[in-house]
């Protein structure tokens, strides 16, 4: 297989997904024993591009996480209704067609990426930061209409 820029991406992708990872050295060996030669500047250039992330592990640890592809999306080791039963969630506020969830620290970009996998015409997307996300509403949505769905996906929602 050629090294080709293409082949290292898709390499990087295969090594973040398939266990955690912590630190750009720890994916400069394994790219070293993949066969590449890449510098770390060569290295951040590339997550860069990628979009790769660091969140929070269940244990408090940071790791490498790609953005959402189901090619090399990691399968986590808890669901996110199961991480949301241990306190994940926090408050829930509405703003005219806003509405505002807080979480605990490195829970709110699964949270949001359960609900915008509901496909809920009542809300048209999500946006999430470490531990807030920000929700659009449909107009003429209800409060109640939002807590309902909510509750499917967070069980302690109150």
């Amino acid at each position: 297989m050629a090294k080709t820029k293409a082949t290292r991406l898709d390499t990087i992708k295969l090594i973040i997904s398939s266990r955690d990872i912590s630190s750009q050295e720890e994916i400069l060996n394994e790219l070293n024993e993949a066969g590449f030669e890449v510098t770390q500047a060569t290295l951040s250039r590339d997550l860069k591009k990628l979009k790769v992330a660091k969140a929070s592990t269940a244990d408090g640890r940071y790791v490498y996480v790609l953005p959402n592809n189901t090619l090399y999306q990691r399968t986590p080791t808890q669901t996110p209704s199961e991480m949301l039963m241990h306190s994940g969630f926090i408050s829930l506020h509405f703003s005219g067609n806003l509405a505002v969830i807080r979480t605990r620290p490195g829970y709110a970009s699964s949270i949001a990426y359960d609900i915008d996998n509901r496909n809920y015409p009542c809300i048209l997307g999500t946006i999430a930061g470490d531990d807030t996300i920000l929700l659009v509403l449909s107009e003429g949505t209800t409060q109640k209409e939002i807590y309902c769905l909510l509750a499917q996906i967070i069980p302690n929602l109150k």
